[in-house]
């Protein structure tokens, strides 16, 4: 276990590096960033900037699911990785959290694979929501038929609070 809070920082940059390329840890997790752990286990759950969850650390494969502030953060960098840009019809369902179906994918980062996290994006470039992957991209791209994302938050959704003990700081 981490035991300093520079050695938390560190822990969590390098994860979304390698997760999600290299730098994009120092842009999404900034010095100010709140750090959450398990009561249970005492391993990092999950990083809050202003009170807002920007990603949770899985326990089972150690990668991050994103927030929706936390997919904003990564949208706004540069070049974007594991995006999926879907049809303005479609768009409104899935920013209330309905999965994203291969027909529906206008555009994709043809380097994401099954299971991989992802960023749903409207024809504009705007969030619409962050899920799994369940198709590789070119399987997006080429299929019509089936359920390409399984989005887990709609942007639209709302945010349910939970009783959260802040550990580490």
């Amino acid at each position: 276990m981490p035991t300093s809070r520079c050695d938390v920082l560190q822990k969590i940059r390098r994860v979304a590096d390698y997760q999600f390329g290299d730098g994009v840890g120092t842009n999404l997790f900034p010095d100010d960033v709140t750090v959450t752990f398990s009561k249970r286990t005492g391993r990092i759950r999950h990083i809050f900037l202003n009170r807002e969850l920007l990603a949770t650390l899985k326990p089972r494969d150690g990668f991050f699911s994103l927030g929706i502030e936390g997919a904003k953060r990564l949208v706004r960098m540069e070049p974007k990785r594991l995006w999926v840009r879907v049809q303005e019809e479609a768009a409104t369902s899935v920013e209330k959290g309905g999965d994203v179906f291969a027909k529906h994918v206008v555009d994709v980062d043809e380097e994401i694979r099954p299971r991989e996290e992802v960023i749903v994006l409207d024809r504009k470039g705007r969030l619409v929501a962050v899920g799994k992957a369940l198709l590789s991209g070119k399987e997006m791209r080429d299929f019509r038929r089936g359920v390409a994302v399984r989005v887990r938050r709609g942007s639209l959704e709302k945010v349910k609070k939970g009783k959260e003990t802040i550990l580490g700081e």
